[in-house]
């Protein structure tokens, strides 16, 4: 019963290991795209990193404290400015 139980912990750890792997192949392909598209962009740079987001105009650790509160902020004041604009257009008319 053990082996099978070390088994299936390794296998378990494989797979997790294979996902996290293809997320980082993603994210790279994504940069070099990006730097196809955009000769300006330098997918080398070291400010890239899988691990940070953009939040509140800021690039920070998704794992950071407040990281998802920030941005849940950013995309209510985004819908508020839009909502603020969309009803000056019908204003207008």
């Amino acid at each position: 019963m053990k082996d099978k139980y070390d088994g299936a912990v390794g296998e378990l750890d494989d797979l997790k290991n294979s996902v996290i792997q293809e997320h980082i192949n993603g994210f790279e392909k994504g940069l070099r795209q990006a730097a196809f598209f955009y000769q300006d962009v330098d997918a080398l740079d070291s400010r890239f990193d899988v691990d940070k987001d953009v939040s509140g105009g800021k690039l920070v650790r998704e794992d950071e404290e407040g990281a998802e509160e920030v941005g849940e902020k950013a995309a209510e004041e985004e819908k508020d400015a839009k909502a603020a604009v969309e009803g000056d257009d019908n204003k207008a008319t």
